[in-house]
């Protein structure tokens, strides 16, 4: 079927275009053969030809989100809306002057502007698109409809430096479309395995437990509170109230992906240790590319993660409600297909102008990295386009996922936390679980046994930072635990369990040597330097307690870790920010009773708590909070300073927690009354 015939009046002018004479350079050029049959586009066939803008200003996020963010600012929680956002980041006007300027003297005056600012469009017949790009346009048969493209395309020499690029172009366009569209929910998996600790199988993970004396005066449900931890203790952890609101603007959104929650398994949560949310309640499910909830409780993608998440959150935010992000379809998420990429899907569902976004050289979601839309080669993928700014992102986010580093490359997550910085400036708040194998990422990431790096002539003691922790623009979550001893009275210590050791006491399956390093995720990151609300904290702790170990300084392409025998970056940005509980959650998946650890509990403690502020702020006619790190790390009085624990991996002890922040615990555990009364102090 050949490209639609539009012989538009005000278009036939076209055909006798005189372009401007002037140098062209070749701007993009496919890489890879086409597999698939095609033909020569008619030349009549009228195309619409979409430019790319470079955007600008981005040098300057840092300082507009502070503007909004930091307490002392005139400007504290005038967050922008998305359409201030764009115009923030728009194009400089003499980009868009300049290629105003060659379109018009080509030819073309039907010049169409996008709400983002960032593109312009011409339709034009395939015979003048071809003169003005210096290139051949295709009619392209693929499984998922015809597309139009070509195989490289030229732009003359002094524009090359104000477009990104054009489309269609080397990337193909979109499937022929109907006028009137029939909207179809998708279908399809979705997931990744989370960071939860293996289940155990006893109510008591001590058998020789015996309370503690200063355990007997309280109430039944707090006397156990250092071997099992529930919402019970959690709110007494941290003097959280039963919560008042239930507002529509405030629903609190969690990231989800491979792994499903059971609706029967959250009911038992509900039934036995949080029995004022009704049975029967289940958040919202938002499908991203193919993702899918909830599972059967016997489904291998009921791993507990998504469980944990909802079971906490509505525990403690409850009558407010949750909103479930579930993100890409089954072959991608569960890494049947080898992509490593992370959030990038997520991100372009939230804000459609992220899909073709370009920053430090990359453009739109990258081939090989990240899942690809329409997923026509795999078994049960999603047969859609891919989502862009299908969805409202929520004032508060929980991301109980993440990778190492250096698993991708320093301008992908430079790219992806450009785009949360933006997300911050709109009034939004993104917590993510700073990792469970102390100053290591997960066993067997890059290749070590205990999930460490090498380098320089080390072997497996370098240190691995987490990501997405270490962008500067995301408040990274570590955890504590109470000691079998402790009471919710006692202060807490940084999380640190020998699962090893844990599981033989318990009967259950997994004893392998790097369980005996479970241990809240901190550090510095490799990409990233300490942000100027960061500063001061960084070097206070690096300066008053040097780690017992060497360091180095990484260059500006992350390409000398480890050098001079140092086994962390002294310039990075740390992480966490702030911690929670972490440890012995009891809890229920295939409807079995089973005990959890991990950041996976902390992040959506902390969310939780941020979501009941944004409550009360809503409430007395304020806005979100949105970040919250400045106004965390400018006045870190309003949490739980924890200075008992460390993170040990890599063949050392990791760093220690010590008083005020440190790369373990980070500034410590919320203090929600000190919390509420600084935030609603503000404006």
């Amino acid at each position: 079927m050949q490209w639609l015939h539009l012989l538009a009046g005000n278009l036939a002018f076209a055909s006798a275009l005189a372009l401007p004479s002037t140098h062209h350079v070749v701007h993009e050029k496919r890489r890879t053969p086409v597999l698939h049959p095609r033909v020569r586009l008619d030349p009549n066939a009228v195309i619409p030809i979409r430019i790319a803008l470079k955007q600008s200003n981005l040098e300057t996020g840092y300082d507009r989100l502070m503007e909004v963010s930091h307490p002392s600012s005139p400007s504290y929680g005038q967050h922008l809306a998305a359409e201030e956002v764009h115009a923030a980041f728009a194009p400089a006007d003499d980009t868009v002057a300049a290629v105003k300027k060659w379109l018009l003297q080509s030819g073309f005056s039907d010049i169409l502007p996008y709400e983002n600012k960032g593109w312009l469009g011409v339709d034009m017949p395939a015979k003048d698109a071809e003169r003005l790009l210096r290139t051949e346009y295709y009619e392209h048969e693929t499984p998922n409809g015809n597309k139009i493209g070509c195989d490289e395309y030229h732009l003359p020499s002094h524009l090359s430096k104000h477009i990104d690029f054009v489309k269609p172009g080397v990337k193909l366009s979109a499937p022929m479309k109907k006028r009137v569209v029939k909207r179809e929910w998708p279908h399809g998996g979705g997931g990744r395995p989370g960071r939860p600790g293996p289940p155990g199988t006893h109510s008591n993970p001590f058998p020789h437990w015996h309370m503690p004396p200063a355990a007997h005066g309280l109430p039944p449900a707090l006397q156990n509170c250092g071997v099992n931890i529930t919402p019970s203790c959690i709110k007494a952890l941290y003097d959280i109230p039963s919560p008042r609101f239930s507002d529509a603007v405030d629903r609190m959104g969690l990231f989800e992906t491979y792994d499903a929650f059971s609706q029967g398994d959250i009911d038992l949560f509900f039934q036995h240790y949080a029995p004022w949310v009704p049975q029967s309640t289940s958040p919202e499910v938002i499908s991203v590319d193919g993702g899918t909830a909830p599972v059967a409780p016997s489904s291998v993608r009921n791993g507990g993660e998504s469980d944990i998440d909802i079971e906490l959150a509505y525990s403690l935010i409850y009558p407010q409600q949750v909103t479930v992000y579930e993100v890409d379809d089954l072959p991608n998420s569960s890494e049947e297909t080898g992509i490593t990429g992370f959030l990038n899907t997520f991100l372009d569902s939230i804000d459609g102008s992220y899909c073709n976004y370009t920053a430090y050289g990359i453009t739109g979601d990258s081939p090989g990295i990240d899942a690809t839309y329409p997923d026509t080669n795999n078994t049960g993928g999603y047969q859609g386009q891919l989502q862009c700014g299908t969805y409202e992102l929520t004032r508060v986010i929980s991301i109980s996922y993440g990778e190492s580093e250096t698993e991708l490359p320093k301008a992908y997550v430079e790219r992806q936390c450009n785009e949360i910085m933006k997300l911050g400036l709109q009034g939004h708040s993104v917590f993510v679980a700073s990792g469970d194998y102390g100053v290591a990422s997960f066993p067997g990431s890059n290749g070590d046994e205990f999930g460490c790096l090498s380098g320089n002539g080390q072997n497996g003691t370098v240190y691995n930072p987490d990501y997405p922790s270490g962008c500067p623009y995301i408040t990274a979550v570590g955890a504590t635990r109470l000691y079998e001893n402790d009471t919710v009275n006692d202060p807490e210590s940084a999380m640190q369990v020998n699962l090893t050791a844990f599981n033989l006491a318990t009967g259950v399956a997994g004893t392998s040597v790097p369980l005996e390093f479970f241990a809240t995720g901190g550090g510095f990151s490799n990409y990233f330097t300490p942000p100027a609300y960061q500063a001061a904290a960084v070097s206070g702790f690096l300066s008053k307690y040097p780690p017992g170990v060497p360091s180095y300084a990484v260059n500006a392409n992350s390409t000398n870790i480890g050098a001079n025998g140092g086994v962390y970056n002294r310039a990075g940005r740390g992480y966490p920010d702030v911690s929670a509980n972490g440890a012995f959650l009891l809890t229920y998946v295939n409807s079995t009773q089973g005990t959890f650890f991990g950041t996976s509990l902390a992040s959506p403690i902390f969310g939780s708590v941020i979501t009941l502020i944004n409550e009360e702020r809503t409430a007395a006619g304020k806005g979100p909070v949105g970040f919250v790190n400045p106004v965390l790390y400018a006045h870190p009085e309003v949490l739980n300073d924890i200075t008992n624990g460390s993170n040990p991996n890599c063949g050392s002890e990791g760093f220690k927690t010590e008083v005020g922040w440190d790369p373990v615990t980070g500034l410590g555990t919320p203090n929600y009354p000190k919390m509420l009364e600084l935030w609603l102090s503000l404006k």
